[in-house]
């Protein structure tokens, strides 16, 4: 454990010394709650730090989780704040990761995802509602296996600042929802897998540089 402590103090410090960026400056980073603060401007989500993840009721035992590896994603920031800002994600459906190699195949399969004939999963934003200072319900279109069904996710504006590491503006982001699968044509295994999909989501995204 103490090696592996030590290799990871190793890691963080190299990291710090290629960015340019003194340890004082991560040790005693923070960022801003306050949306006025971030620069408007086409944000991508960053490519090493965000989940998205979908887990259903198994049998009444559990909620099982199945993330995804692959997603990008465009968030057009305005300067009126999330109001009026916009987000466009598309997720790799082949990417599924249920931990089980014979389950992804058949989530990726014909049955499910059916990957071959409809290789992606879009969320785009349609309207966002304020509900707190820093948190709101975010409502969009939601695309699996080419069917588009209107979702709604609850956000959580988490904070803005420059990244010390990469010296790009950065803003992060919390958010829930729920979908019924039926709805898209998903119904296999039911009912020994449920129906309600609660979907999770942590997001960075970086300022596009000009």
């Amino acid at each position: 454990m103490k090696v592996w402590k030590s290799l990871q103090c190793v890691a963080l410090f190299a990291l710090i010394a290629t960015s340019g960026c003194t340890p004082l400056a991560v040790v005693t980073h923070s960022v801003s709650a306050n949306e006025s603060s971030v620069p408007p401007g086409i944000y991508q989500l960053d490519a090493h730090h965000w989940n998205v993840s979908f887990d259903v009721d198994h049998l009444h035992y559990s909620r099982f989780v199945m993330r995804f590896d692959k997603t990008a994603g465009q968030l057009d920031w305005s300067a009126d704040g999330m109001t009026e800002s916009t987000v466009h994600v598309t997720i790799d459906a082949a990417s599924v990761n249920t931990n089980v190699p014979l389950l992804d195949r058949m989530v990726k399969g014909p049955d499910m995802f059916d990957v071959a004939h409809y290789p992606n999963i879009e969320f785009v934003s349609t309207g966002f509602t304020r509900t707190g200072n820093d948190k709101g319900t975010l409502a969009g279109n939601l695309t699996i296996r080419g069917t588009t069904r209107p979702v709604t996710l609850d956000v959580t504006f988490n904070g803005h600042s420059v990244d010390p590491l990469t010296k790009l503006e950065t803003l992060g982001f919390s958010a829930n929802g729920h979908f019924s699968r039926a709805q898209f044509g998903l119904t296999t295994w039911y009912p020994a897998v449920g129906d309600d999909v609660h979907v999770a989501i942590q997001a960075e995204f970086a300022k596009v540089k000009q």
